[in-house]
């Protein structure tokens, strides 16, 4: 088959007619041409192919049938004029080529980002349990005139709402941390790559890529952790936020709940902490510090470092006049000024009050999920007064007599805690003194021993003698062993003498004066022996003061109080202070004669230094053995404060006492505290100007003898085996029930 196919190329083909042939005319005519066939497209080029000779061939088979002739595919051919046009091709085809693999590349890219969002949102709780952890509730402490005190809680400061706070702290912190924060869906690519491009360039770290909202979320709900598993949780968690919320509600959250250092997180707990005001108050200076903290807040708070806390600013206020927040002169000027920090009040007395107050709280408000105010007692100007008192005294007179701590604390005839000091300086010591140091009162627990005499029939002027005693083998003795023999019970009062006093108590019974301490407020354990009658026991400085109260009132118990009252931010009650105290405690007649008998004390006796030049004073002093203690337990018509002094380690004073020492630094207090407050008699006493004729000088320690008034030679002394009477059963009952045992 193949050779004669080859014969039959090779062979020329003779055109066939199919007419019959005219005899004698062989000329071709126009019908007798032949017609080569069509050209076909070239497949590649799309041009029409040239068309190749074909010879027509002949087969018996067909008897004389015209036969289709087949064409043979087109030859290639190489032609150097079709090379311009390729190379065009070409160069199409490249940039085609990284266009489709660009495509395919970013659908595998987001393939990858999807299965990556998807793993990271299959290891997390599931959705529905996401929740915006409550912000911890602020604690805002006032005193009785509603002027805050301090800010309790773990945040430092209140939350503030975007509306309300100064418009320069949302700006400041958008120009500096995230300015396209109102762009981005809350992961910024820009940012992204402008941040990976800068740190390059820089060849470290210094700038962020992270978005506010990645900061939020990573502040909400993850732990610090530098993984990469922990950046992926945070883009999400990111994006799920700005789903979720609106663009101001997440820059409200974040405001309120961003660490700005020194125990401050929020804007609010930063403002009161540098500048001691509140976020709504802050200016353009001040709010750029702010702002600038969010790099380091230790290396750029003002109260550490002022000079890189003021460049940190200038950065701040340039980028919110690059942004238009602000114009260039404004920028210009709050950097001129800067934002001077106001001096640290870490060592304000006012925190021993705020500490107390977080110590109460649970017991008034067992769970608050938002910001309270709660509004104490405290008088602002007398909690200054007892600062001053106590600072100034230490620092003057501490050094020489070698006392380098003290508390004060001040209670109206109510019982409401007007000013309370319980240290020197609280940034160096928190431990508040007045509430909690156990101390040895001396002979400011004798006033108890000599109102359970006069309870059982002794009167001011009977006569004791005072001389060396021996008490079951215990044997009492004044200051210096000096003795004065026969004195009346409010000369042995007001000069502490030692032995009287033990040996009341041994007549009296120990139990009989514990009880009759007890139901005036000492609440310490107190052991019931003879020694109780010079201060052996240990009481704080807040229940011994509170137990002088019903002298200075009449007779009326009282409970130490400090919380008035505690309310919401939107002003819904959640506690009120309602009752009064303990009932009458001591009559009338005897609490007034108590009154002169230590009225005496200040007058003639070892507090002279308490005296006031305008109104009766009432008190008595005590000192602890080896001096440890000194104490001066005084009051007025209307407030009773009680002072102590000594050192943390218990080790002795430069014979400190009451009377040179903490004597003098009651006065200082009560001259402030007292001033503009009407002067009124104390219970049961006349009111009568302070006695101009002391007589001779007397001593200030206690238990020293000194000279006193001539007593009668035929004075009738009482005998020492005077009964004792008991409480009925129904008072021993109440006494119970209010005091215990």
């Amino acid at each position: 088959m193949r050779s004669n196919k080859r014969d039959t190329r090779r062979e020329r083909a003779e055109p066939t007619f199919e007419a019959p042939a005219r005899d004698g005319d062989f000329s071709a005519r126009e019908g007798d041409r032949f017609t080569p066939p069509r050209r076909l497209p070239n497949s590649r080029s799309g041009k029409p192919a040239p068309a190749e000779r074909m010879e027509p061939s002949f087969d018996d088979d067909h008897g004389g049938e015209e036969v289709e002739m087949t064409e043979r595919p087109p030859r290639r051919r190489k032609s150097t004029k079709r090379q311009p046009k390729r190379s065009r091709r070409s160069g199409m085809g490249l940039i085609g080529r990284l266009f489709y693999w660009g495509v395919v590349l970013g659908i595998w890219g987001l393939i990858g980002i999807a299965g990556v969002i998807c793993y990271t949102v299959a290891t997390m709780p599931q959705i529905d349990d996401w929740k915006v952890p409550t912000r911890p509730p602020n604690v805002e402490i006032v005193d009785a005139s509603g002027t805050m005190i301090a800010n309790r809680g773990d945040t430092g400061g209140e939350e503030v709402s975007l509306s309300e706070m100064s418009p320069f702290l949302p700006e400041a912190v958008v120009a500096i941390e995230d300015r396209r924060f109102y762009h981005h869906f809350g992961v910024d690519p820009i940012g992204l790559s402008r941040a990976m491009v800068t740190n390059l360039f820089a060849r470290s770290v210094v700038q962020g890529g992270s978005t506010l909202t990645q900061q939020l979320a990573k502040n909400l709900f993850l732990q610090p952790d530098r993984t990469l598993e922990r950046k992926l949780q945070e883009a999400v968690l990111a994006l799920w936020l700005e789903w979720r919320f609106s663009k101001n509600q997440i820059l409200e959250m974040y405001l309120n709940r961003v660490y700005l250092g020194a125990g401050a997180y929020g804007v609010d707990a930063a403002a009161r902490r540098y500048f001691g005001k509140s976020a709504r108050e802050v200016n353009l200076a001040e709010a750029a510090t702010i702002a600038g903290l969010l790099k380091a807040p230790s290396r750029y708070a003002p109260t550490n470092s002022p000079k890189l806390a003021a460049e940190r600013a200038k950065v701040v206020l340039a980028a919110m006049a690059e942004q238009g927040y602000v114009s260039r002169d404004e920028a210009a000027r709050a950097s001129a000024v800067g934002a001077p920090s106001k001096p640290n009040k870490n060592g304000s007395a006012a925190n021993y009050v705020a500490d107390w107050v977080m110590d109460l709280l649970p017991g008034y408000v067992a769970r608050y999920r938002t910001d309270l105010v709660v509004t104490t007692t405290i008088d602002a100007r007398m909690q200054a007064a007892a600062e001053n008192a106590i600072r100034t005294t230490l620092d003057k007179e501490g050094v020489k007599y070698k006392a380098s701590q003290g508390a004060l604390v001040a209670i109206d005839n109510d019982g409401a805690v007007k000013a309370l000091v319980g240290g020197k300086d609280y940034a160096t010591s928190q431990f508040d003194r007045a509430i909690e140091a156990r101390r040895q009162p001396g002979s400011a627990f004798k006033p108890f021993v000599y109102l359970t005499a006069i309870e059982h029939g002794f009167t001011p002027d009977s006569i004791v003698v005072d001389e060396p005693v021996s008490i079951n083998g215990w044997a009492p003795k004044n200051y210096e062993n000096e003795y004065l023999g026969p004195v009346t019970l409010t000369t042995a009062l007001a000069r502490s003498l030692n032995t009287v006093a033990a040996r009341l108590t041994a007549t009296l019974g120990p139990d009989n004066v514990v009880q009759t301490a007890r139901r005036v407020g000492i609440v310490s354990q107190l052991h019931d022996n003879p020694s109780i009658a010079l201060g052996t026991g240990e009481v704080t400085p807040l229940e011994i003061t509170a137990a002088y109260v019903p002298f200075a009132n009449g007779g009326w118990g009282i409970i130490p109080y400090l919380v008035e009252d505690i309310r919401t931010k939107d002003g819904k009650v959640l506690f009120h202070r309602q009752g009064e105290g303990t009932g009458r405690v001591i009559s009338e007649v005897a609490a007034g004669t108590m009154n002169r008998m230590l009225s005496a004390v200040v007058t003639n006796g070892t507090g002279q230094k308490a005296m006031l030049s305008d109104r009766p004073v009432a008190g008595k002093t005590g000192t602890s053995q080896d001096f440890r203690d000194a104490w001066f337990i005084g009051y007025t018509n209307g407030l009773t404060a009680g002072v102590w002094l000594g050192n943390d380690d218990n080790t002795p004073t430069r014979k400190a006492t009451g009377g040179a020492l903490t004597a003098l630094l009651w006065n200082r207090f009560m001259t402030e505290a007292t001033r503009g407050l009407p002067a009124r008699p104390l219970p049961g006493v006349e009111l009568v100007p302070p006695p101009t004729n002391v007589g001779v000088s007397f001593a200030e320690t206690d238990g020293l003898p000194m000279q006193g008034p001539q007593l009668p030679g035929n004075a009738p002394m009482p005998p020492f085996n005077v009964p004792v009477t008991s409480a009925s059963p129904e008072e021993k009952g109440l006494l119970q029930r209010l005091f215990g045992n």
